[in-house]
């Protein structure tokens, strides 16, 4: 696994023994098998952005404070010019971009997704807590909810209940939304 993805890793297991907390009552609170939580947890294994999503709920840490070590800082307005917010790597089918990550006690996770044509051919589904919104900006996609095939072509939008299982993928080309998650 890369350094960053060992060092999300070490951030996570710190918090979690600050909070004087076992493996195994994490993995309960989170959702997943214990085996699969140690794995994550060591670094062996990248986490998906809804167990990102979940854990700096628990443990009332901003999800910029897990992923980079930093705290945001403004709590007044937060400016992220083109090209520019915290790259996500936390799936190798999808490439996000934090675009409000310096901004404290955030309401919501605006985040710029990018696609690859091709990419998550297994369908690898992921679910949260909280809604989403999704608006295409370039491209086009299939967005599967559950059993449901929804085709999305540029500024097309969607909004759901992220609890149920969801997956997107490029179609013809590359394709860039923006995603919002509501906590």
């Amino acid at each position: 696994m890369s350094d960053q993805v060992r060092q999300i890793a070490m951030r996570v297991k710190e918090l979690r023994a600050i909070s004087d907390l076992t493996v195994e009552e994490v993995a309960s609170r989170v959702g997943l098998p214990v085996e699969e939580y140690e794995a994550i947890e060591s670094g062996r294994t990248d986490m998906p952005i809804s167990l990102l999503l979940k854990l700096s709920e628990m443990y009332s840490v901003d999800t910029t404070a897990i992923l980079t070590g930093q705290a945001p800082r403004l709590s007044v307005c937060a400016l992220t010019r083109r090209n520019m917010g915290t790259p996500i790597k936390r799936a190798s089918h999808y490439v996000y971009k934090n675009l409000a990550y310096n901004f404290n006690h955030r309401k919501i996770e605006p985040l710029l997704v990018y696609v690859e044509p091709g990419a998550n051919r297994e369908m690898v589904t992921n679910s949260h807590e909280g809604h989403e919104f999704d608006y295409v900006l370039e491209g086009s996609m299939t967005l599967y909810i559950d059993n449901q095939a929804i085709r999305m072509e540029a500024g097309d939008a969607v909004y759901y209940d992220a609890k149920h299982k969801h997956a997107m993928q490029a179609e013809g080309g590359p394709c860039r939304f923006l995603a919002v998650i509501a906590k």
